[in-house]
């Protein structure tokens, strides 16, 4: 069944007019925290929708609005709505009570806190950023589980956020909502190594400059998200495949631990909060022939010694976001491995 809706958040002052949706028993939106808006009458238009229902639920009339984008809403319970998302800064009028819950102007940073759907922190997310029309879908379990989302067509990632022991919590969050609001998620990083007559050489990859985070920089030798309900493992041998044309075989990737970061900064103009629990793979020796950069996230690859890259990253004599305990952590697997092939030599 689909049912087509308009949706608008009125803004004033830097707050947002919200409405606390706790007055029907069989609301989809029952005690969630949504913008105004309701469903077409017949042949009405989304801004015809827009005015009526803005005009019903909160005595106001619209002076000045935006139509902002298009959200399909999939709830998994067989109902899909096309909610026409609108965006408001100029109203006449007094305001007067609403019969499906409660209205109140809450700051737009505070909306966050709000119990609203995941998927709704995604437009929000967009909004924010003044993204240009735009057509969203959001597909859910049949409860308040997020399943899937795509923009204009294309699917965006989706992590499971995990709790400060990394287990799971139950609950999918899309990418830029993760770095925004600096939720827990899990990562996978390989370090690439040749062994040589003395030592071991690195691979490093230096980032893309249209990366998110840390553009331009030099990096472990491959890197990506565990995507939501994924395996660590299965994530780092697509990861290397993607960036670096590499097939890891069978066996090939060596875990070696975890690896816990926090990091916030401002690229693009944005700010961006990553908190990584990160799953650590070393894979030796590789086959370089078919190696294959992903241009959108790698603009080139290096070899260098492992003892004089802990030297540059302990120094930061180069551009580099390489954490210098996840490094070490490589060194003493390596050492390890070393002291192995000592000890059996000499038995």
């Amino acid at each position: 069944m689909a049912r087509l809706s308009t949706l608008c958040y009125i803004e004033q002052e830097g707050k947002y007019l919200m409405l606390h949706r706790t007055v029907k028993k069989n609301d989809v939106n029952k005690d969630k925290w949504i913008g105004v808006g309701g469903h077409f009458e017949k042949d009405e238009s989304p801004e015809e929708c827009l005015l009526r229902e803005v005009k019903e639920e909160t005595g106001y009339t619209l002076t000045s609005y935006r139509y902002r984008g298009l959200v399909t809403f999939v709830s998994g319970n067989g109902v899909t709505e096309y909610m026409s998302l609108f965006t408001a800064d100029a109203f006449e009028g007094e305001p007067i009570p609403c019969d499906e819950g409660q209205l109140e102007w809450v700051d737009i940073d505070d909306v966050w806190n709000l119990n609203i759907w995941e998927g709704d922190k995604i437009f929000f997310r967009l909004l924010d950023e003044d993204y240009p029309f735009f057509s969203l879908k959001l597909v859910y379990d049949g409860h308040d589980k997020l399943k899937e989302a795509a923009l204009d067509g294309k699917p965006m990632e989706l992590f499971d956020i995990l709790d400060e022991d990394g287990k799971q919590t139950g609950l999918v969050r899309e990418r830029g909502v993760a770095h925004r609001e600096g939720s827990l998620h899990g990562t996978v990083h390989m370090w690439i190594v040749r062994e040589k007559k003395e030592g071991y050489d690195v691979l490093l990859q230096k980032r893309s400059e249209k990366k998110d985070s840390y553009p331009g920089r030099y990096d472990i030798s491959a890197a990506g998200h565990i995507g939501a309900g994924q395996e660590p493992l299965a994530a780092a041998i697509r990861e290397m495949k993607e960036e670096l044309g590499l097939t890891a075989v069978e066996g090939g990737l060596r875990y070696i631990g975890v690896h816990r970061a926090h990091f916030e900064g401002v690229f693009h103009g944005r700010r961006f909060c990553d908190r990584e629990y990160s799953y650590v793979y070393v894979y030796e020796d590789p086959d370089m022939s078919a190696l294959s950069l992903q241009e959108s996230e790698v603009e080139e690859v290096l070899w260098m010694d492992y003892e004089e890259c802990v030297q540059k990253v302990r120094k930061n004599s180069f551009p580099h976001c390489i954490y210098e305990d996840e490094l070490r952590m490589l060194g003493q697997y390596l050492k390890d491995k070393c002291d192995k092939i000592t000890e059996k030599c000499l038995k």
